[in-house]
């Protein structure tokens, strides 16, 4: 159930191990939160709406299958420049190492917090422990950005375990379409547009799926939706999950990561280089917005804000997240940023896409055990959960996916040597 990347992954396995299986989707596309377009709006250049990097690359499934079928691969970090922002203005060279030294403190002191050990807290307050800086507070807003939740809401614990280290890969073509080619090929034919109604998954002999389009008998089912789906109660399961189950839910609630193009009327690039990423400096308790400029030499920046204030945008509709990214240009660059778009060319809106309903999930101060608490099998392996919440080190990417969903083939009941094949079989109803 759900054709994102830990389903195409757990399709693929499956049948490279000569088992049927079914695969069913929600929505009328397959890819799940990697999926990339060209947008009319942004003049038919490539948009990532959701996944876009191949995080640490030195250990992502997905750079070897890349590699194997000789995709493009570039360095996200050697091809980027950054740039960052006081007030209204560049950050001086002083400034620029004093927020290096910031960032390294930072790590330092995280990596100790951790080696002590302890009872699980939020990350703002293991940062809080941090001396005074001025940079302090923008290094713990990238961190709550990258994990599409604030500070005061995350994990300690779990943040930490799921800092990712190495390289940041940017497929060709865009990360959507390479899940696609590749992830989608290897799973092979998808039965889109077709919700879950209804798992009974304690039958004899398997599970049963109900669904608008008829019924489906199997041996077990991986389900790979996302936890916010899950909360939301639109897939009904006989008898009811377990409690413990039912509480990893309910503790990994979804975070949004919310991006905003804004096309340029003219010529003015603002003097920001080609792929640099802009920023400013915030004060304590201040959400960072980071911009992509010109991607690949394109016409347009791509906003990123994430947390508490990405939710609050969303609510209030797309023009207040233009809105929103404007002002945070006119912030950094003047009015000058005013004159130098015409519109917002597209929001995301992933919190309100319902077979999605946010960006990654997260858990809170003292619930790092959750992740791996959904994972676990239920009744001997009919019915296995799988996805970016159920990886453990690498939550909230598609990497931890598709890791994700192999593992779930190697937890349900129809990959035990001691019991029969799992044959899927779809029944529509008149």
């Amino acid at each position: 159930m759900g054709a994102g990347v830990a389903g195409l992954a757990a399709a693929a396995a499956l049948r490279r191990a000569g088992r049927r299986c079914t695969v069913l989707e929600a929505a009328g596309r397959i890819g799940g939160r990697a999926f990339t377009t060209r947008p009319a709006a942004l003049g038919g250049a490539l948009f990532d709406h959701g996944a876009s990097w191949l995080h640490a690359a030195e250990r992502n499934p997905l750079v070897a299958i890349a590699r194997a079928h000789g995709d493009a691969l570039r360095d996200a970090d050697t091809i980027r420049t950054w740039r960052s922002f006081v007030g209204g203005r560049a950050a001086s060279a002083g400034e620029l190492a004093d927020y290096d030294a910031a960032e390294a403190r930072f790590a330092a002191a995280m990596a100790e917090r951790a080696a002590q050990g302890g009872p699980d807290t939020s990350l703002a307050q293991a940062a809080s422990a941090l001396p005074d800086d001025p940079w302090n507070a923008t290094v713990l807003a990238w961190e709550a950005l990258i994990a599409a939740a604030d500070a005061d809401a995350l994990s300690f614990r779990d943040w930490h375990a799921n800092t990712l280290e190495g390289s940041n890969l940017l497929v060709a073509g865009g990360l959507g379409r390479f899940v696609v080619r590749r992830l989608g090929a290897a799973a092979g034919p998808v039965v889109c547009s077709t919700p879950a109604r209804r798992i009974e998954w304690q039958r004899r002999g398997g599970v049963r799926v109900v669904t608008d389009r008829g019924t489906i008998e199997a041996g077990a089912c991986i389900v790979t939706v996302s936890t916010g789906v899950l909360a939301s109660g639109v897939i009904a399961f006989d008898p009811a999950l377990p409690p413990p189950t039912q509480a990893a839910v309910r503790l990994l609630p979804m975070g949004l990561l919310t991006k905003i193009a804004l096309r340029a009327t003219g010529e003015d690039r603002l003097d920001l280089p080609p792929r640099c990423a802009a920023h400013r400096q915030v004060a304590p308790g201040e959400a960072l917005t980071v911009f992509n400029c010109w991607p690949d030499g394109a016409d347009h920046v791509i906003g990123f804000l994430g947390g508490g204030l990405a939710w609050e945008l969303e609510r209030a509709g797309p023009r207040a997240a233009e809105a929103h990214a404007r002002a945070e240009l006119r912030r950094m660059l003047g009015t000058r940023a005013d004159r130098a778009f015409d519109r917002a060319s597209l929001a995301t809106r992933w919190g309100s896409d319902p077979f999605i309903r946010g960006a990654y999930c997260y858990p809170g101060p003292g619930d790092a055990g959750a992740r791996l608490e959904l994972a676990r099998p239920l009744a001997d392996g009919a019915l296995v959960f799988a996805g970016e919440a159920c990886h453990p080190t690498l939550g909230g990417t598609v990497g931890g996916a598709f890791l994700s969903g192999e593992r779930a083939v190697r937890l349900a009941r129809f990959c035990d040597r001691g019991k029969p094949s799992a044959l899927a079989t779809f029944r529509p109803e008149r």
